[in-house]
């Protein structure tokens, strides 16, 4: 289960980011599309960060 969870988070960071922020900023203004662009990046980086497989 980890090791899918691990293959696809660079994927879905990289589908869901680019979909969300304009999504948030055509809807809800730039403040909004700033704010959605700084907490998804940072969970998707700390999700990265977790699930990394680093050499021991």
């Amino acid at each position: 289960m980890l090791r899918w969870f691990v293959a696809l988070t660079p994927l879905a960071g990289a589908i869901i980011f680019p979909l969300a922020v304009p999504l948030s900023m055509a809807l809800f203004g730039i403040g909004t599309g700033v704010l959605v662009a700084l907490i998804v990046g940072s969970l998707w980086f700390v999700t990265m960060l977790r699930t990394a497989e680093m050499p021991h």
